[in-house]
């Protein structure tokens, strides 16, 4: 028996087309778009290789020239107004609102059908141009141009600034911390756009966070008795530990359901390899 291999992009043309041919519609396979992404930042890096810029909490964006996409390649119902005159070429942004406001900002984007009112607060910050063929270096003028043309004040450009040292990034980290941001994105500006993760693309912030499944609802006690407690969590690892602080009052009462995915904030590990003060941040939206 002959066995042939299919991609993912192949896959779903097909089952379009078994849907056609049949007079039944199937289920759209979302196809993730090939994006760059980002490793931690660790001491030890050439600083002179990288170009620095604001990290926007907000929901990753990708043109492909068409339509814009999630991470995970499902279509962003924006109104036609706020993607008119876009270009064919690709660009790779940020959905975001405001510093502190990624609630609203996701909230804005699963909104069917979009609301006008909400989608006017959002700003769509490009950072880089994914067709482009030079290094970042030369993808930073051209994407300046490109948004430029565009001529609309909620498409804006994400020019990043080189720093001296270590000492100097740390004032700017603060400062964006200070002022409610989330931390420095660091891109090298040799490299080339590249889909998926490494050194090329760096994420700085006062703090490490990650994702884990939720498990169990745990009942609190004195104050929080009758309400949650904290979650018990699992990571993509097996480890599981007790997630009991950052959560609101209306959260602990109508806690992450069982199985969903949440983030986490956390500061190092402890000596048998848990996460030190583990916070919740939020209930992990699909993308």
């Amino acid at each position: 028996m002959r066995r042939y291999a299919c991609s993912r992009n192949r896959l779903s043309a097909l089952l379009v087309l078994i849907g056609l041919a049949v007079g039944s519609p199937v289920m759209a396979v979302d196809i993730a778009p090939p994006i760059l992404l980002a490793n931690v930042y660790h001491a030890g890096i050439a600083l002179d290789d990288y170009w620095v810029s604001e990290k926007y909490d907000g929901v990753r964006g990708y043109w492909d020239g068409e339509k814009l996409l999630t991470r995970s390649g499902a279509t962003i119902h924006a109104p036609a107004w706020f993607t008119a005159r876009w270009p064919k070429t690709p660009m790779d942004g940020e959905l975001w609102v405001g510093r502190g406001e990624f609630d609203v900002v996701s909230a804005t984007i699963r909104q069917q059908p979009p609301a006008d009112a909400a989608w006017r607060r959002v700003h769509y910050m490009v950072f880089d141009l994914p067709a482009h063929p030079g290094p970042f270096t030369e993808r930073i003028p051209a994407l300046k141009q490109v948004v430029t043309a565009l001529n609309v004040s909620w498409v804006q450009p994400v020019l990043p600034y080189k720093v001296a040292d270590e000492s100097v990034l740390k004032v700017q980290l603060d400062r964006v911390i200070e002022h409610g941001g989330e931390g420095l994105m660091l891109h090298r500006g040799a490299a080339l756009y590249r889909a998926g993760r490494s050194d090329d693309l760096l994420k700085l912030k006062p703090y490490d966070d990650a994702e884990a499944r939720v498990i169990a609802h745990l009942p609190g006690k004195g104050k929080y008795a009758g309400a949650l407690g904290a979650l018990l969590v699992e990571t993509p690892d097996g480890m599981r530990f007790r997630l009991g602080s950052g959560f609101t009052d209306a959260q602990r009462h109508n806690p992450p359901p069982i199985g969903s995915l949440v983030t986490y904030r956390y500061r190092g590990m402890t000596s048998n390899g848990k996460p030190r003060f583990a916070t919740f941040v939020r209930v992990r939206e699909k993308e």
